[in-house]
């Protein structure tokens, strides 16, 4: 095999579309070095010894137990994964700490609390601050000594973040900013002790600050009643004439936007690594309790159509973790990349993270997605049982609700994603021009009807990039079609972002499959390859779907013809035996009794 060289070989953000991934160049979860795989058995340790035998009463908000549960988590080094050793932290990769949101995301109200505390409590300090703020706040952050929370969201401005209307002006003396307003469904709100709060100085100048509990002026309101994470503090909070020192002022003035939208691209990342962690706890709860609930005098995990869906979870499963770890690795290859150049750590990081805004938007949409058909599916197995509250799947259920919502709603993440690929083909940072005229070449040539290639994987790799042929024409076509008018076709950008998403996960998987095959053998690897087909004909499927209705909505004529035909020919794959693959992946589910990897 020889030594690999990731970092040299990482791909741009969105040049997945446009250039061909070597599966030796992927980075795959079977690759953890040792201290990550310990590092996530002590976070599954630390729920099962620490959240989950007290998950009800933590339901009950019962006053000091999820504060003193992030403080516990802080002294066992939870918090500080990813922040430097001279600030308290661990200093560790940026995977090891993608690690730690999955490993903590089993733990329902708990995982949001940590989540909020360890990334937009945190973050926007971390990376915006100045040192004597990283000093005084990222210290005590790092180690759970104090709480973080983070205040954007206001009654009437949620996805559009700069319609706030929390304002802050300059006092006379220069001492303070006064800020007046209010924000709502503020995360960790009712314990936090440090809160990152957003308001427009002079009523324009959109900025951040950091706000101290107990600062006079500052109030919160009562906790919410919510359908699901009812464990999660989240308050209004309330500004009136709050004195916020001068020097609390986190960033520049005016450039709020940019701490609030840099801090997202991290954040939608980490959601989809916990919602993955989620995933696969509710996948055992279902699965454990298919092999035990009896119908019919044989348990029920021995009917296929119980098969059926204990399949379908494991592949949506494996699938979302490939693309996570792929592009988790890439950010920590940009973040040394970016370090060798001579940029500081924070620049760095934070470099690192727009580069792949456009996957992070993705896998945040796909990984909240993922656990709700997991829970959903989990309730259905449990039948009746699901519908109570005895049962735990019924609280991983309402739980799961909200990632769809938070991090930017799945709609706006969908439109971001294909906003922010024809932005950087506008600048010339991604060559999408280019790809779709040869597509558009290719629709007018002659077939391929294949060169008879039996090599391992042949028709796999043909099928993904057929998959992005369809990307680049029918995204061409409507961006030479719709023009500037594109931005107002929010129904066409979704089908758009979903073939992309689609591609993305059958890429993922593939590579994932192909690096293994290479490294066990076809033989032992038989799991992996029935789940990497199985997504593979699947979206075929769904991406024509997604790429029918985008073309019907601006094309006619012969046009749509032609293009209706291109669509057909690039998703084209040949017959498979969905059933016999899903039995074969529900079965070793059923053996391990649990999700296994």
């Amino acid at each position: 095999m020889g030594t690999t060289t990731q970092t040299t070989n990482s791909l741009k953000g969105g040049q997945w579309l446009v250039k061909e991934s070597l599966s030796f160049d992927t980075f795959v979860p079977e690759d953890y070095k040792e201290e990550q795989q310990m590092v996530k058995d002590m976070c599954a340790a630390f729920l099962d010894t620490e959240v989950l035998p007290v998950i009800d009463r933590i339901d009950k908000l019962e006053p000091g137990l999820m504060p003193g549960l992030v403080k516990k988590a802080g002294e066992q080094g939870l918090l500080g994964v990813s922040i430097p050793e001279s600030l308290g932290g661990l200093g560790k990769d940026f995977i090891t700490s993608t690690l730690v949101n999955e490993g903590l995301g089993g733990g329902f109200s708990f995982s949001v609390a940590v989540a909020a505390h360890t990334g937009i409590g945190t973050l926007p300090i971390l990376y915006f601050g100045t040192e004597a703020q990283k000093e005084k706040y990222v210290t005590k952050l790092a180690t759970g000594e104090w709480k973080g929370a983070y205040g954007l969201t206001e009654p009437n401005s949620g996805s559009d973040a700069l319609g706030a209307k929390t304002t802050a002006k300059l006092s006379a003396d220069g001492k303070n900013y006064i800020l007046n307003g209010q924000k709502c469904w503020i995360t960790n709100g009712g314990f936090a002790d440090v809160y990152t709060v957003f308001a427009k100085i002079d009523g324009d100048k959109f900025s951040a600050f950091i706000v101290e509990r107990g600062f006079e002026g500052f109030t919160q309101g009562p906790e919410e009643h919510k359908m699901g994470i009812k464990g999660s503090s989240t308050v209004q909070l309330y500004f009136q004439d709050c004195k916020v020192p001068a020097e609390n002022l986190l960033g520049e003035a005016g450039k709020g936007h940019i701490i609030a939208f840099n801090i997202l691209n991290i954040g939608r990342l980490k959601l989809c690594a916990a919602a993955l962690g989620a995933a696969k706890r509710a996948a055992g709860i279902s699965i454990e309790y298919a092999n035990t609930r009896e119908q019919f005098k044989t348990v029920i995990a021995n009917f296929g159509a119980i098969k059926n869906k204990i399949a379908d979870i494991g592949i949506k499963i494996w699938v979302c973790e490939s693309s996570l770890y792929r592009t988790a690795k890439w950010i920590d290859d940009k973040e040394h990349e970016l370090m060798d150049a001579g940029k500081p750590f924070y620049e760095a990081l934070l470099g690192a993270a727009e580069e792949y805004a456009i996957e992070c938007a993705m896998l945040k949409v796909f990984g909240s997605e993922v656990l709700d058909f997991v829970v959903d599916e989990g309730v259905q197995i449990h039948g009746g049982n699901g519908f109570s509250d005895e049962y735990i799947i019924s609280k991983a259920y309402r739980d799961s609700r909200i990632n769809r919502i938070y991090e930017g709603t799945n709609e706006i993440n969908r439109l971001l994603t294909v906003d922010m690929v024809l932005k950087r083909a506008m600048k010339g940072r991604l060559d999408l021009m280019g790809a779709a005229m040869s597509v558009q070449k290719e629709l007018m040539a002659i077939p391929d009807f294949g060169s008879g290639d039996d090599a391992p994987f042949t028709k796999e790799k043909k099928a993904v990039a057929g998959f992005k042929k369809a990307i680049l024409m029918t995204a061409g076509a409507a961006v030479q079609k719709l023009m500037a008018r594109i931005e107002g076709e929010q129904e066409i950008l979704m089908h758009i972002a979903d073939m992309a998403i689609e591609t993305f996960n059958a890429e993922s998987a593939l590579l994932r499959a192909m690096k293994l095959v290479d490294q066990r053998g076809e033989a032992a690897c038989q799991f992996e390859l029935d789940i990497t087909r199985t997504y593979i004909y699947d979206a075929a499927d769904k991406i024509n779907k997604f790429g029918k209705d985008a073309i019907n909505s601006f094309a006619e004529g012969d046009e749509q013809r032609m293009m209706l035909l291109g669509l057909k020919r690039f998703t084209k794959v040949d017959s498979f035996n969905g059933k016999e693959s899903r039995r074969r992946i529900a079965a070793k589910l059923i053996r391990e009794n649990k999700y296994p990897l």
